[in-house]
């Protein structure tokens, strides 16, 4: 009876592999993966943009391959899910590649989540709105993992982590305040075009309208209507407001009267830092200036020899 029990314990695998083949199917390779057979991760946060760095991957990834392998997870319905790695896929999509070298990993929902935020946080430009996303799927996911809060305590706590919330450690972890980290995450309150306003604060495209995060957050109360039409007034105006007008709109429309009468009203309010500015391009000045000169001695030489240049003309003119 033993032997049979024991025999029973076994699988059938077990009984046709060795120990170290198991073992050997458990641990993590790279895998070359078809394209076909990768879906996005859902809801990704960061955008993949078709820039002159994509352009570069591609030519790399032409020339060289993929490097750096990505990570994928296995879906239940077959292929597999992109967790890390979106980048590589697109520019071997366009450099004509089928396939990209993967590492394929079991992981739950929040733990797919969680290092696809990490990984991305990891890029040399990200925009406000990938943060402001990225930073609430975190977060969402950190809750959810910890499990529900106490009565006592209305924020989730972490186990294994003194007792820390899941803002507070999401803050060490981003290297960013939790205020900050509010105010991203505020942001995902924005309609989609004040968001690529505020995007447009690091893109700075050309004859688009740029917004700071500041006023971008007091903005984020407004209803949704509010917005829509505070857009329209920004396309035809051709300004943003500041941040004390964005926080006269946010208490206009908290008491319900804010509409486009009012919003046209704040917005031709004169701003307190709105001051005429004369720019030169800087090649233009800079080989009169030694290299590392400050701004303000470049200004004030600028500004010396202007007056210098108007004395001489009126003593010309006498």
């Amino acid at each position: 009876m033993a032997v049979n029990s024991a025999a029973n314990l076994l699988s059938v695998d077990s009984l046709f592999t060795t120990q170290a083949q198991r073992d050997e199917e458990k641990r993590e390779s790279v895998r070359d993966i078809p394209l076909s057979e990768i879906s996005n991760f859902p809801n990704h946060p960061f955008k993949v943009r078709m820039d002159d760095s994509m352009t570069e991957m591609a030519d790399s990834v032409r020339q060289y391959g993929v490097l750096v392998p990505g990570l994928v997870r296995p879906k239940p319905e077959g292929g597999y899910e992109m967790v890390a790695g979106h980048r590589r896929k697109k520019a071997s999509e366009l450099a004509g590649v089928e396939t990209v070298p993967c590492i394929v990993r079991e992981l739950t929902d929040d733990e797919a989540t969680i290092i696809m935020v990490d990984s991305n946080l990891q890029r040399e430009q990200i925009l406000p709105s990938e943060k402001a996303f990225a930073y609430k799927m975190k977060l969402d996911a950190m809750k959810r993992q910890a499990g529900r809060p106490s009565k006592e305590n209305g924020a989730t706590v972490l186990p294994h982590f003194s007792g820390k919330k899941s803002r507070e450690l999401l803050a060490e972890q981003s290297g960013e305040s939790h205020e900050q980290i509010r105010k991203y995450i505020r942001l995902t309150n924005l309609t989609p075009d004040l968001l690529d306003l505020v995007d447009n604060s690091v893109l700075k495209e050309k004859d688009k309208p740029q917004m700071a995060l500041r006023p971008a957050v007091e903005l984020s109360y407004l209803t949704l209507e509010e917005q829509s039409s505070l857009y329209e007034l920004i396309e035809s105006e051709d300004c943003t407001p500041s941040h004390a007008q964005a926080i006269k709109m946010k208490d206009f429309s908290q008491a319900g009267k804010l509409n486009e009468d009012v919003m046209l009203s704040i917005m031709q309010e004169e701003k307190g830092n709105q001051v005429e500015q004369f720019k030169i391009p800087k090649e233009r000045i800079s080989k009169y200036f030694a290299p590392g000169t400050p701004a303000q001695k470049i200004e004030d030489t600028i500004v010396k020899a202007l007056e210098m240049y108007r004395k001489r003309q009126r003593e010309m003119e006498r």
